[in-house]
C-alpha cells in the first residue's frame, strides 16, 4: 500500500539531505568552482587538527584522518545542514581518552557504534528540535569544562615530560604530572610556545591564512633542521600510513555493552548537541535553516560508518563550518570536497608526516581549549540569576574533575529543579493583587494593530522566557516577509526571563540590527528589567528603547520616522 502524498512531504521535509534540495533547485559550474576552492580551504586547516584530536584521545594520528574523510563526507552527503563539515572535534577528546584507558581501542568502537545508533533513533523519533532545549548555563559549562580537560591532557606533551600513559582520572592525573614536572624538556616547551605564537600571530594579522598548517609547518621545519630532542609522531606511533581507511572490525568486548552504555550515550549527545549548535551558527551566518533531524540520522550513520573504518566519534565542526562559509562554501558539495582533498593530502603527505613534533600539535590543541571555552559567554552568564550560576559552576567542576556523563545530569537536573522553582514563585505572583493591573497590551487588539505606523510590526509575548522557550524568540522575526524599520516586542506578559531567556533576546537584537530593524520593548516588568540590566542589556536611544506601555512604544516608532 502506497504512503499518502502528505506523509511523503512530511519525510521530504524532515529528513531529505540537502545535498539533493541542491542538486534538485540546479547546481552549475561556478557553484562547483566555489564549492572546491571552499573545500580546500576546510581540508588545509582540518589535516593538523585530525592529527592532533587523535592523538590527544589516545589513538594513532591516522584514525583522525579516517575519521574526517569517511565522517566527513558523509555528513556532508547525507546531511540536513548545507554547509556542515564534519569530523572529530576537541569535545570527545575527554571522553574518548576515558573509554580507552577503561575498555581499550574496541571498547570506543562499541561506544561510538552505539552513539549512532541513538543518533538514528533521536533523528526518527524526532528529537531534533528538543536537544536545543538544553539550558544554556549547562551547555557553556561542560562546554568550558572540556576546554580545561582538554588542556590538562595537554601538558605532558606541552613540556615534554618524560612519563608514561597520563591517567585519566582529574586527581591522579595532576598528580602523576606533578610528580614528573621535574622531567621537562625547554625544546619541547618552546617549540609548543611558538607554534602557538605563530597561530596567535597569524590570527591576528593574516587571519585568512591557514595558521594551524603554518605553524605546524614551521615548528616541524624548525625541530629537524636543529635536530632538537623532541618526541614525533614516527617515534611515538612509527609511519604514518598513505592508504585508504580499510574496513575493518576489531575485536569488541559485546559482553561490557551494558558498562559501556553511559559512556555511549555521552558520545551520542555531544554529538547532536555540538552538531546542532553548529548548524544554528551556520544558518545565522549563511541566512538558511537545516534540518536537525535529518542532521541527526546522517550524524548517527557518520558514526557508525567511522566505527567500522577505524575511526573516532564525529560531529559538526563549528568553527571549520564557519571557515567553509568564509571561503565561499554554499552547498554539501564543499564537505565532500574537504573529505576528497584530506584524503589526497593522506595519501601524498603521509611520510612527512612523521617528523611532525607532538609539541607543535600539543600547541595546536592549546589554542583549540581556549577558543572553546568561550571565556565571554562564561562571564556574560556570571552575571545571570544566582541559580544559573550554580548551574555553570556546578556543571563546569564536575566536567573538569569527574565524569561529563555525572555533569551532563546533574546540570539538567539542576535546571529542571530551578525551573520548577521558579515557576512556583510565578504562580504566586500572578496571584498577588498589586499585579494584577489594567494592561493595554492585548496584542490582536483591531485598534491596536490601527496604531502602527508604516514599517512598524509588533509581537507579543506571554510567559516567562527561560531555556524551553528561548529558541522560539528567533522566529518571531521569520513571520515577517521583509524587515520592518521598527519592532515592538511586547513584554508586559513576561513575569520572568532566565540566561538562555537573555541569550535569546541578544541574538534576537543582533539580527535585528544587521537589518536595520529598531527594537522597542514594552512593559517590562521588574525581574526582567532587572535581569537586563544586571547582564547589560540596556537601551541606547537609538537601536534599543524602553517603554512603559504600548502608548509610549507606538510613539517612539514615530521619531526619526521617515
Amino acid at each position: 500500500m502506497s504512503m499518502p502524498l502528505p506523509s511523503l512531504i512530511e519525510l521530504q521535509r524532515l529528513y531529505e539531505p540537502k545535498l539533493l534540495t541542491v542538486l534538485r533547485h540546479g547546481y552549475t559550474i561556478g557553484n562547483l568552482r566555489q564549492d572546491l576552492v571552499a573545500g580546500l580551504t576546510v581540508a588545509v586547516v582540518a589535516l593538523p587538527l585530525a592529527m592532533a584530536l587523535a592523538i590527544a584521545s589516545g589513538v594513532a594520528p591516522e584514525k583522525g584522518l579516517h575519521t574526517a574523510i569517511v565522517a566527513g563526507f558523509l555528513i556532508s552527503f547525507l546531511g540536513g545542514s548545507k554547509v556542515q563539515i564534519g569530523g572529530p572535534t576537541a569535545a570527545f577528546i575527554p571522553v574518548v581518552f576515558a573509554v580507552i584507558q577503561k575498555f581499550g581501542y574496541g571498547g570506543l568502537i562499541l561506544c561510538t557504534l552505539l552513539a549512532g545508533l541513538m543518533l538514528i533513533a533521536a533523528g526518527l523519533m524526532r528529537l531534533g528540535t528538543l536537544m536545543k532545549y538544553i539550558p544554556q548555563p549547562v551547555v557553556t559549562g561542560f562546554t568550558a569544562g572540556i576546554s580545561v580537560s582538554i588542556f590538562l591532557s595537554q601538558v605532558k606533551d606541552l613540556l615534554g615530560l618524560r612519563m608514561g600513559a597520563v591517567p585519566a582520572e582529574f586527581f591522579a592525573r595532576m598528580q602523576a604530572l606533578a610528580q614528573h614536572v621535574a622531567s621537562a624538556s625547554s625544546s619541547a616547551a618552546l617549540v609548543a610556545l611558538a607554534c602557538v605564537a605563530f597561530v596567535v600571530a597569524l590570527r591576528r594579522w593574516r587571519p585568512a591564512w591557514p595558521g594551524f598548517l603554518i605553524a605546524l609547518a614551521i615548528g616541524t621545519a624548525c625541530s629537524t633542521w636543529l635536530s632538537l630532542p623532541v618526541e614525533t609522531i614516527a617515534s611515538r606511533f612509527g609511519a604514518v600510513p598513505a592508504a585508504l581507511p580499510q574496513f575493518h572490525i576489531p575485536h569488541i568486548p559485546f559482553e561490557r555493552t551494558l558498562e559501556m552504555l553511559p559512556s555511549a550515550f555521552t558520545i551520542a549527545f555531544l554529538a547532536g548537541i555540538e552538531s546542532l549548535l553548529s548548524a544554528v551558527v551556520a544558518d545565522g551566518m549563511t541566512g538558511g535553516r537545516h534540518r536537525s533531524n535529518g542532521e541527526l540520522l546522517a550524524q548517527g550513520v557518520a558514526n557508525v560508518a567511522a566505527a567500522l573504518f577505524g575511526g573516532l566519534p564525529a560531529t559538526g565542526a563549528i568553527a571549520r563550518t564557519a571557515v567553509n562559509i568564509r571561503a565561499g562554501g554554499r552547498t554539501p558539495v564543499a564537505g565532500i570536497a574537504h573529505a576528497g582533498f584530506l584524503l589526497l593530502f593522506m595519501l601524498l603527505l603521509a611520510p612527512l608526516m612523521g617528523y611532525v613534533p607532538l609539541a607543535a600539535l600539543a600547541g595546536i590543541l592549546v589554542v583549540v581549549a581556549w577558543q572553546m571555552s568561550d571565556v565571554e559567554s562564561f562571564r556574560h552568564l556570571m552575571k545571570g540569576p544566582i541559580g544559573d550560576r550554580v548551574v555553570l559552576l556546578l556543571t563546569f567542576a564536575l566536567t573538569v574533575m569527574f565524569d561529563l556523563t555525572v555533569a551532563i545530569e546533574v546540570g539538567l537536573v539542576l535546571a529542571a529543579f530551578l525551573f520548577m522553582h521558579r515557576m512556583s514563585e510565578v504562580v504566586e505572583m500572578q496571584s498577588s493583587n498589586s499585579l494584577i493591573e489594567a494592561d493595554d497590551d492585548n496584542g490582536d487588539a483591531p485598534d491596536q494593530r490601527a496604531q502602527l505606523p508604516p514599517g512598524v510590526e509588533a509581537f507579543q509575548i506571554s510567559g516567562p522566557l527561560f531555556f524551553a522557550v528561548a529558541n522560539r524568540l528567533d522566529e518571531v522575526f521569520n513571520q515577517f516577509p521583509a524587515p520592518p524599520r521598527c519592532f515592538i516586542l511586547r513584554m508586559r506578559g513576561v513575569p520572568l526571563i532566565d540566561a538562555s531567556g537573555v541569550t535569546a533576546l541578544t541574538q534576537f537584537l543582533q539580527r535585528c540590527e544587521r537589518h536595520g530593524t529598531r527594537v522597542i520593548l514594552s512593559g517590562l516588568r521588574s525581574q526582567p528589567r532587572q535581569i537586563l540590566a544586571q547582564m547589560h542589556i540596556e537601551q541606547d536611544g537609538d537601536q534599543l528603547r524602553f517603554a512603559k506601555d504600548f502608548a509610549e512604544a507606538i510613539a517612539l516608532t514615530r521619531e526619526n520616522s521617515p
